[in-house]
C-alpha cells in the first residue's frame, strides 16, 4: 500500500467531498476515496489507462479496489498541472479563449471518436456496459418532481426529433466536462487536463458538448469549440443536438436544486425551457451558426 503524507488538502470536483491532494513516492498526487460507490474505482482507473495518450489525463499510481465504507477503496493519481478553466476565462483574452476552446473541441472530437457497442453505465474493470434501462425521455420526466406543466412536452418532442436526425452511434462520454473539470496552463491557455471521470459511461457523442455549453454565454469560446467538430459527421446543428442530449443530465441536476448552486441554475433553465416550450430556454444563440 502506498505511504500518504500527513497532510491531505480537500480539492473541488464532484460534490462529495473526497478528493484530496496529497505527496506519494516523491511527488504531488490526488487521491479519490470511493466510500459512497466502492464499485467506481477500478472503472475510474480503468478509464484513465483507456484514454492515456490520447487525452489530458493523470497516470494512476495506485488502487485499492476494494474496501468498506470506514475503509473505502481509493485511486491514486498524479496531479496535473495547470489552473482551473473557469479561473481561466474569468481574465483571459478572445485570443486565448480561442486556442483553448479549439482544443476542448479537439477533446471532445477524441471522445467521439471511441465508440462502444451500446450505451449505460461502465460495470468492473473490464468497463462492460450495463443498459441503463431509463425507458425515453417522456417516461423519465414523469417520473421526476419537477412540475414543470405542460409545455414542457414540447421540448421533449424537440430533443428527440433533433437526436433521432443526429448521428446514431455510442461513445465515451465523460458526463461532467464543464470548467471546473478542466485545467488550462494559463501562460500558454493550453488544456492541461480532463479529470473527475465519477460519471463517465458510453452514451451520446453530443452530450459532452451540451454539459460544455449548457451555461455558456462567451461567442468566442462556443466558436472554437465547435470548429473541430465541423464535418465529423456529428451533423450541422451542433448547439440543439448538444442541449437535446444534455437534457437527461440537466433534469436530474434540476431535481437537487437545494442542494447547491448549479443544481439550482439548472433548475431554473428547465423552467425557462417549460415556459417558452424550447430547448434553448432563452439562452442565447452563443453567436455560432448551429
Amino acid at each position: 500500500m502506498t505511504d500518504f503524507a500527513a497532510s491531505a488538502v480537500p480539492l473541488t470536483g464532484g460534490y462529495g467531498g473526497q478528493t484530496f491532494a496529497v505527496s506519494a513516492g516523491g511527488e504531488d498526487a490526488v487521491i479519490k476515496f470511493y466510500a459512497k460507490d466502492p464499485e467506481r474505482a477500478p472503472v475510474d482507473a480503468a478509464l484513465l489507462e483507456l484514454v492515456r495518450g490520447l487525452l489530458p489525463v493523470p497516470r494512476v499510481l495506485d488502487l485499492k479496489r476494494e474496501g468498506s465504507y470506514e475503509d473505502p477503496p481509493y485511486l491514486l493519481t498524479e496531479r496535473l498541472p495547470g489552473v482551473n478553466l473557469q479561473v481561466f476565462l474569468d481574465t483571459a483574452t478572445d485570443d486565448q479563449r480561442r486556442t483553448a476552446g479549439t482544443q476542448l473541441g479537439e477533446v471532445l472530437a477524441r471522445l467521439s471518436g471511441m465508440p462502444f457497442l451500446q450505451a449505460g453505465m461502465f460495470r468492473g474493470g473490464e468497463l462492460a456496459v450495463e443498459p441503463f434501462g431509463l425507458g425515453d425521455l417522456t417516461e423519465y420526466v414523469g417520473g421526476l418532481d419537477l412540475e414543470l406543466g405542460d409545455g414542457f412536452a414540447a421540448v421533449i418532442d424537440e430533443a428527440e426529433e433533433l437526436l433521432a436526425g443526429g448521428a446514431d452511434r455510442v461513445c465515451l462520454v465523460h458526463s461532467d466536462f464543464n470548467p471546473k473539470n478542466l485545467l488550462v496552463d494559463p501562460d500558454t491557455a493550453r488544456i492541461t487536463g480532463l479529470i473527475d471521470w465519477e460519471f463517465a459511461h458510453a452514451g451520446s457523442p453530443y452530450t459532452d458538448l451540451g454539459n460544455l455549453l449548457r451555461f455558456a454565454e462567451d461567442p468566442v469560446l462556443a466558436a472554437a469549440v465547435l470548429e473541430p467538430l465541423r464535418g465529423m459527421g456529428l451533423g450541422e446543428r451542433l448547439v440543439e443536438l448538444g442541449r437535446a442530449a444534455d437534457l437527461w443530465a440537466l433534469l436530474d441536476l434540476a431535481q437537487r436544486a437545494a442542494e447547491h448552486e448549479i443544481a439550482a441554475a439548472a433548475h431554473r433553465l428547465v423552467s425557462r425551457m417549460a415556459d417558452t416550450g424550447t430547448l434553448a430556454g432563452g439562452r442565447c444563440g452563443l453567436g455560432v451558426v448551429h
